[in-house]
């Protein structure tokens, strides 16, 4: 079977009446969340129809001690949602131009979340492309956090809502084996920029960009 092909089959075998992700699932540390998001599927639903992709990249952000994290600077207006309960989405501004959807993870009061960086587009295409423009190839469509967004038309409005129900749900998907999958520090961040906190799924065509080489040691929680 093709690349293409085998892209093809897996689209038909993630329908949009896959079960959401429990509240549970995200009740866990970060780093977990954000490896086992791998291959589940953000769906989204709008005015104008649905759009969904496959999560192909994620990055974990773990706290007030993690100085790439939004919670370094404390519980503010904009972080509430980040230190809201695990499971709903935290979607903020960056650059004045781009929007960027985050799962809230762990305990409510302990500010952390994924952040997904890239989807493989598998259901509305079409819409997708109206969204993001004709020209635009499809590996380009959903291969960035803002790109992503704008994609599945996900903005500030999404600030807080559950991700266990529409309009704006995380289903199942389905597992990436360990051997698939990818680990490097995370991209665009000058804190904290030797954590290895990325994930992805490797060869995939969608992955934002190719990883910088992670680096031995390991982070933990402070809690």
């Amino acid at each position: 079977m093709t690349e293409n092909a085998a892209r093809t089959a897996r689209r038909s075998r993630i329908a949009a009446h896959q079960r959401p992700l429990p509240r549970s699932f995200y009740d866990r540390d970060t780093e977990l969340v954000a490896r086992e998001l791998l291959g589940a599927v953000l769906w989204c639903r709008s005015s104008d129809g649905v759009a969904a992709g496959r999560i192909v990249e994620t990055e974990a952000y773990i706290g007030e001690h993690d100085g790439a994290c939004h919670a370094a600077a404390g519980l503010t207006q904009r972080t509430r949602w980040l230190y809201g309960p695990p499971g709903i989405a935290y979607v903020y501004f960056i650059y004045g131009v781009h929007w960027c959807f985050n799962a809230v993870t762990r305990a409510e009061g302990l500010p952390s979340a994924v952040l997904v960086r890239a989807l493989e587009p598998v259901h509305g295409m079409a819409l997708m492309r109206r969204r993001r423009g004709d020209r635009v190839l499809e590996r380009d469509l959903t291969n960035g956090p803002g790109k992503l967004c704008a994609a599945l038309a996900i903005d500030g409005a999404a600030n807080g809502a559950r991700l266990d129900r529409p309009p704006l749900s995380i289903l199942r998907g389905e597992d990436v084996p360990d051997a698939d999958v990818g680990n490097s520090p995370r991209i665009g961040i000058t804190r904290a920029a030797d954590w290895p906190l990325r994930w992805f799924i490797k060869d995939n065509p969608y992955v934002s960009r190719a990883p910088r080489v992670a680096p031995r040691r390991r982070r933990t929680h402070a809690r």
